[in-house]
């Protein structure tokens, strides 16, 4: 159950990386024209209807994305089904349809119909989709219905199946809506310390990718909070739209490369230097981008009490900013493009205030992680024993970085004989394998990534960072040419 919802993690990942391409957008049109929101500006109504095209359909891309990532091949399609999966959905318990079925005025159908086109809803849509790809993609009809097989029997199947999930949620989805409404509602209304309360949670289960859950509920359309949306469209009240999305900026542009110096500091001195280029990069990708897992991932499983300060520390951050009214917003992740990007949001409140606040984290990351690690001696990245140490990979004169560290990475997880798939997503090679006692993680480990997570008997990944994808390029190439 844990792979799956990883698997989950890394396919929400799809769409949810078209997201930057609306926030740049938006920020953009909002920049032209911040008082008029467009209206006295046709480049900035442009650029801002653009945006808009791409956040009002979050639901379609999380239909789409997922069914692309959870199916057993990034085959169009399984995309295909996705879409219809939503289509038909959406389409038999819009209002009008529900109206009809239950013989009723418009006005008087369940309110909870009128957001079944919502994130939620798509999530489900890319799962069902994905589970009929792979359950029908193969399957060979008799010769007069021989059209019909393999691949062009998914969509229809992904109807079929939609259609039956569409008269389960006829009675469910009202229920399912109110508690969702009621969840959220409830932390909402606790201002603040519900701020803090989600920041915490979203940092503690990332190690499990329930996250993409929690974050949908506050960040989109699922209990009517839809945070991001209404930021970046200017909507709700200054001072409170954006307060689920501003505390994080503190803790990735500043707590978290701070915490990544700390663990330089406290490094071994014979490992310092390559400590410190691992944790240059991935601080600065934390800073630039907001992309965290480089860090969060080196001492996430090595060192639990610290991810559970920064967990805290997360919810924190979220509970002051709120607490102030100080707000900005993201399409991404909070790192400084998006804050830059976000600005000039009308809607957005006192954002320098939460520079002010990162340089304060970042004081508190720093001494804070720095006292942890050396009072309970906790194994962070260059602190490892002695006889745990491995060789430093070296690359040969010219040759590519990627393709030496990509060389040393599959021959450590036990080459061809081995590896059975090969996978990633933004930051970490998804590998499964046959078996795990023949992963050499020293050898892994001496290429400089930022840690090793064993998600099960056959499953392990790799973090690599933000450069993941031209690993796994290589790692490819490897594979075809044996």
């Amino acid at each position: 159950m844990k792979k799956y919802f990883q698997r989950l993690g890394r396919s929400l990942m799809l769409p949810v990386a078209v997201l930057p391409a609306a926030a740049i957008l938006m920020g953009i049109g909002y920049w032209i024209d911040p008082s008029g929101w467009g209206a006295d500006s046709p480049v900035a109504s442009f650029l801002i209807k653009a945006g808009g095209s791409i956040i009002d359909n979050i639901p379609i891309l999380f239909a789409v994305g997922i069914a692309l990532g959870m199916a057993k091949e990034r085959d169009g399609s399984a995309a295909l089904s996705g879409l219809v999966a939503f289509l038909v959905v959406t389409t038999l318990l819009s209002k009008d349809s529900v109206a009809m079925l239950q013989g009723i005025d418009v006005a008087k159908v369940d309110p909870a119909f009128g957001k079944i086109g919502n994130a939620f809803v798509g999530i489900l849509s890319g799962i069902v989709a994905s589970i009929m790809y792979n359950r029908f993609s193969q399957v060979k009809l008799p010769d007069f219905l021989a059209f019909f097989s393999g691949k062009r029997l998914v969509p229809i199947m992904t109807a079929v199946s939609m259609i039956v999930a569409s008269v389960v949620l006829f009675f469910v989805w009202p229920a399912i809506f109110t508690g969702l409404v009621s969840f959220g509602t409830g932390i909402s209304k606790l201002g603040a310390f519900g701020a803090g309360l989600y920041g915490f949670f979203n940092r503690l289960l990332i190690p499990t990718g329930l996250h993409h859950a929690l974050n949908s509920v506050f960040w989109f359309d699922v209990a009517g909070i839809d945070d991001i949306k209404n930021f970046w469209a200017s909507k709700g009240e200054k001072g409170v739209t954006g307060m689920y999305q501003a505390g994080f900026f503190p803790v990735m542009m500043f707590g978290l490369p701070a915490a990544a110096l700390a663990m330089v500091h406290t490094a071994k001195t014979k490992k310092k230097k390559q400590v410190a280029s691992l944790m240059l990069a991935a601080g600065f990708a934390s800073f630039f981008t907001g992309v965290t897992e480089p860090i969060e991932f080196a001492f996430m499983f090595v060192a639990p009490m610290l991810y559970l300060v920064h967990a805290v520390l997360t919810g924190l951050s979220l509970a002051i900013a709120a607490m102030f009214h100080w707000t900005a917003g993201f399409g991404f992740s909070a790192g400084l493009v998006d804050f830059v990007l976000s600005l000039k949001i009308p809607i957005a409140n006192q954002p320098y205030w939460l520079l002010v606040q990162g340089l304060v984290f970042a004081v508190i990351y720093y001494f804070l992680f720095r006292f942890i690690i050396t009072k309970f001696n906790l194994m962070t990245p260059g602190r490892e024993e002695d006889d745990e140490d491995a060789d430093e990979m070296s690359l040969a004169k010219g040759d590519s970085k990627f393709a030496v560290m990509a060389a040393q990475i599959y021959e450590g997880l036990g080459g061809d004989a081995n590896v059975t798939a090969v996978d990633n997503c933004v930051t970490r090679l998804r590998m499964e394998v046959k078996d795990m006692k023949a992963v050499d993680q020293k050898k892994i480990k001496a290429t400089g990534v930022p840690g090793i997570n064993i998600v099960g008997p056959e499953s392990i990944q790799v973090i690599v960072g933000t450069n993941v994808q031209f690993v796994a390029d290589e790692i490819m190439k490897i594979r075809k040419k044996r």
